[in-house]
């Protein structure tokens, strides 16, 4: 496996909106970022992800994108995002835009004129049908609730849209449309962007065939993922997406691809293939979806977890390349749904970043975690933004006959605003984030979980991920070490290994809050050295044959 910039690279996801306020209108901003590049250059960055900020109506929160090439004037200009991109490389830190490319929102010029008329030349830029009998193409759900068909009284047809009807599906059958998509890509890369992160690409080739999906008894609606997910062109697609754009530039890639699996990653990562570094997956995301899916949150093992990491690390050893992360702008904080967030916070979030950050792949931060932000608990419905959690409370509400108390545990565990509320900067009014009404409510612990606590205080999980991205620019191990699992059954502890050219490093992570003992016989008697540990208690000197760990404890190893 060749050596790349971009695996030995760690990413930090910033969500604009709710990032920093550099103007005085509640909303977080491009000029925000730039004054926050020294506190991401401190951490140890070596790339931003920078979600949306392409001008958008905002019915998404900035993935309905109304002109790819113009800053939506919330979050400033041209001449700012020109800036930040600069200061980004002023300090030696790359930056990659989120690339949406599966929909675009209905007040796209191209939009505008595909449904002006049936005969109009951008017509087939979108996915157009007649109807069956008066309803629906077929019966495919949104992923945002309902139909994924809109009906048009212009044209009397439907439009297809697999998120919010304000987000109207792209064709990729049209080569016109592509070659309109890599003009634009290749434009922002002569600009100087790094790459490209991808919203749901394995979404772009849909099976021309438009069939129905079977539905669950008592639904009108079903999920039509099969016949879009992982479609019959997306390797075409991609390939030619390469050969057209990509293969120009030296950029990091990567794809979100929700219901993807091990061996259709080998294919979009393999590095023969030339289609994309890495892709994100879901399957740890799903851990705990009941019936319902993820509003139906159920107890999760930690064997489950163990048993997808592990499959995901063995599976793309040696072809492809695995992109790691715990949480994004679309899921729960980290350290409410794996760890603990009330008796042993720093220390279950330190736990998390290690048993993450010491796999193989590209570690991803998502904004506050590096501080370990919790999940929210705001108490009224009208207090969250997110288009997803409304529809679903609507659809619970109206179709279900579900009381409001019913359902409200639901979103507090699993509500993409969880991730959405402001950076908590300091214990100032609304946490630093601005001086004016912010556009979502803050997180009301942000009097004791901030950045400037996090600052002053050298046994922080600020300092602790900085340590551990020390780590990985020092350890050559932890890039391209082989992985090994150990305690396989064990429902306490995630233990592993990564092995490079003689040299082993043993990884122990306790996920429980209870003080548990565990034997590793065959470390005993190596002489090694203690990497990191959340535990100021540890040494070097301490056996391995039976060691007692404290909760939420990890630790790190090297034995050469």
């Amino acid at each position: 496996m060749t050596k790349q910039w971009w695996k030995e690279s760690v990413v930090y996801q910033i969500y604009p909106r709710s990032f920093n306020d550099s103007n005085h209108d509640g909303i977080g901003d491009i000029r925000g970022i730039i004054e926050k590049l020294d506190y991401i250059k401190k951490l140890g960055i070596d790339v931003i992800w920078l979600s949306p900020v392409y001008d958008s109506p905002n019915d998404d929160n900035g993935y309905d994108i109304r002109h790819y090439r113009q800053i939506m004037s919330e979050f400033g200009t041209m001449e700012d995002f020109d800036e930040l991109l600069d200061e980004t490389h002023a300090r030696g830190m790359k930056l990659v835009m989120d690339l949406v490319v599966n929909h675009t929102s209905d007040e796209h010029p191209w939009f505008v004129e595909s449904r002006a008329s049936t005969h109009n030349d951008k017509r087939d830029y979108y996915i157009w049908k007649k109807g069956e009998n008066g309803s629906e193409p077929n019966n495919w759900a949104s992923n945002f609730g309902g139909s994924a068909w809109q009906f048009d009284e212009g044209t009397g047809e439907y439009y297809l849209h697999l998120f919010s009807k304000k987000q109207p599906d792209l064709n990729w059958e049209n080569p016109k449309l592509r070659e309109e998509v890599y003009d634009m890509m290749r434009w922002w890369l002569n600009k100087g962007v790094d790459g490209f992160r991808m919203d749901v690409i394995n979404f772009i080739s849909k099976d021309q065939r438009f069939l129905d999906s079977d539905a669950k008894p008592g639904h009108v609606y079903a999920s039509g993922s099969s016949y879009f997910r992982n479609g019959p062109r997306i390797h075409e697609f991609l390939q030619e997406m390469h050969k057209e754009v990509l293969s120009g530039y030296d950029v990091m890639t990567v794809g979100e691809m929700p219901g993807v699996d091990v061996e259709q990653a080998k294919l979009y990562t393999g590095e023969d293939r030339n289609e994309l570094h890495m892709v994100f997956h879901f399957e740890h995301m799903g851990l705990g979806n009941g019936p319902g899916g993820k509003w139906d949150n159920q107890p999760w093992k930690l064997t489950e977890l163990k048993q997808i990491m592990t499959k995901w690390q063995k599976g793309l050893e040696s072809v492809g390349w695995n992109s790691l992360y715990w949480n994004n702008h679309d899921q729960p904080r980290a350290v409410t749904r794996f760890g603990d967030d009330a008796d042993y916070r720093e220390q279950s979030a330190k736990m998390l970043a290690t048993c993450l950050h010491m796999m193989k792949g590209t570690p991803y931060i998502y904004q506050g975690e590096e501080i370990g932000m919790t999940n929210v608990s705001f108490p009224s419905i009208t207090d969250y933004k997110d288009i997803e959690t409304w529809n679903w409370y609507q659809e619970q509400k109206e179709k279900f006959g579900r009381d409001h108390s019913s359902f409200m545990a639901s979103i507090y565990d699993r509500s993409r605003d969880n991730a959405r509320t402001p950076m908590q900067w300091s214990d100032s009014a609304n946490a630093g984030f601005t001086d004016a009404k912010p556009w979502i409510g803050v997180n009301p612990n942000y009097k004791n979980i901030n950045v400037k606590q996090s600052l002053e205080n050298p046994d922080s999980v600020f300092y602790y991920y900085q340590k551990l991205i020390q780590l990985r620019k020092r350890e050559q191990t932890i890039v391209y070490g082989d992985y090994e699992l150990l305690l396989e059954d064990d429902e306490e502890v995630f233990a592993y290994t990564r092995t490079l050219k003689g040299e082993t490093l043993l990884i122990v992570c306790n996920f429980t809050g209870k003080y548990i003992t565990r034997e590793f016989p065959s470390f005993s008697n190596k002489p090694k050295t203690l990497l990191i540990t959340n535990n100021d208690e540890r040494t070097d000197m301490d056996a391995l044959d039976r060691v007692r760990l404290l909760p939420y404890e990890a630790l790190v190893y090297k034995f050469s």
